[in-house]
């Protein structure tokens, strides 16, 4: 099927949720796509901050195709050696004791919602049920989930809404002091707001929430669906900060491209979940254990956090040549290899240009451009998409 023949079919028989680039992607191999027709692309979308190692990295797929010869599903009726595997190298390398699988963040999101609520209820009483969560965050497309999202453009058409959610402004710690009432379980947000344009707190920030929330004697729930598994340049961007949450949600890089999602949680919260509270029928399914341990063992020992960081700084460098190159960058802002810049024209135009440039990039809330690239690019590979936005920019 021709590019033109293959994209009119999938706009006829795939439901219309998605705005689409009209591209064909057809392989991937490290930091580069190719699409029907053979054009390549730098890949710095990486699916959305998912395939941190790159696309087709030599240990997934192998780990997968010898998984795929042995099982695939049998449910979680069962053990299976690949999710405790998985299990135990999440504990290990985190302030978590017990581990829920599923297959997103959003499902993350909504086991760490609903495992919240069921530990108020039974240590803190029944009227303790309300959540505070951050203007400008993003938390999924569940109904619950985009209750919790402060961002009302994603909450349009779909009201009633669920009660128990109050907002408050993203690294404002007066103004979620205040917002705390006898109400209050627990907080909710993510170390970087990802969605709503790489938003980064004030350094003391999260130790502040943490010690609000123990003040309290509520519960620090963090939502690292997009920062977490290197993205940062530490394994969580918890660490950054030097504090621990009480439940944590991972998703998007654990499995490289494999869906998979994960809730995290100390052992006292995590005792509040009894056979029947929640479940998930594909949640830690073999193949995308296999997957996810491939990707944990080649972060951690490929020095992969080192990479992420190095180029980060480098990337961060040239973003800031470029800003004082072009007005319409009013700012830089970023860690690790989760970056941006904020512009003061709409990003659409430039993210389409860098497209038919062979660069990929994101933009997010109308003036920001993204960088969520693989963790294994090179400097040469930030030299060559800082060429192409030169290029783009330049007459803007």
């Amino acid at each position: 099927m021709k590019e033109k023949e293959l994209m009119a079919a999938a706009n006829e028989n795939i439901m219309n949720t998605y705005k689409r680039f009209p591209v064909v992607i057809t392989e991937g191999a490290g930091a580069k796509l190719w699409d029907i027709n053979g054009r390549e692309y730098l890949d710095f979308v990486a699916g959305i901050a998912v395939c941190s190692l790159g696309h087709s990295h030599p240990q997934v797929v192998v780990a997968v195709k010898e998984q795929l010869d042995k099982l695939t599903h049998v449910s979680n009726l069962y053990y299976t050696q690949p999710q405790t595997q998985l299990a135990e190298l999440l504990v290990e390398n985190s302030f978590a004791d017990k581990v829920f699988f599923c297959n997103s963040g959003a499902e993350a999101n909504e086991a760490a919602i609903k495992l919240a609520r069921k530990y108020a209820h039974e240590n803190m009483g029944t009227e303790r049920f309300e959540l505070i969560t951050m203007k400008d965050s993003f938390h999924g497309r569940t109904i619950a989930t985009i209750t919790a999202t402060g961002q009302e453009k994603f909450q349009f058409g779909f009201a009633p809404l669920p009660a128990g959610f109050t907002y408050v402004p993203f690294n404002d710690l007066k103004a979620l002091e205040n917002a705390i009432s006898d109400k209050t379980c627990g907080v909710l947000l993510e170390p970087i707001q990802g969605e709503g344009g790489v938003n980064i707190p004030d350094e003391n920030y999260l130790a502040e929430v943490r010690k609000i929330c123990d003040r309290h004697g509520i519960l620090l729930i963090l939502d690292e669906v997009q920062t977490g598994i290197g993205r940062t340049g530490k394994l969580f961007a918890y660490e950054h900060s030097g504090i621990k949450p009480d439940i944590m949600t991972l998703a998007k890089a654990l499995g490289n491209g494999l869906p998979v999602g994960a809730m995290l949680a100390k052992d006292k919260i995590a005792q509040a979940f009894v056979p029947g509270n929640h479940a998930s029928t594909f949640g830690g399914n073999p193949l995308a254990m296999v997957a996810a341990i491939a990707v944990l063992r080649t972060i951690l020992q490929e020095n992969v956090l080192e990479n992420c960081r190095k180029v980060g700084e480098y990337f961060l460098l040239q973003l800031k040549k470029l800003q004082q190159k072009y007005k319409i960058i009013t700012e830089v802002r970023g860690r690790g290899l989760m970056l941006a810049l904020k512009l003061d024209i709409e990003a659409a135009d430039i993210v389409n240009e860098c497209l038919h440039q062979g660069l990929l990039i994101n933009s997010t809330g109308g003036k920001i451009l993204r960088f969520v690239p693989p963790l294994i690019i090179t400097t040469r590979d930030v030299d060559r998409a800082i060429e192409v936005l030169d290029r783009v920019m330049e007459g803007k």
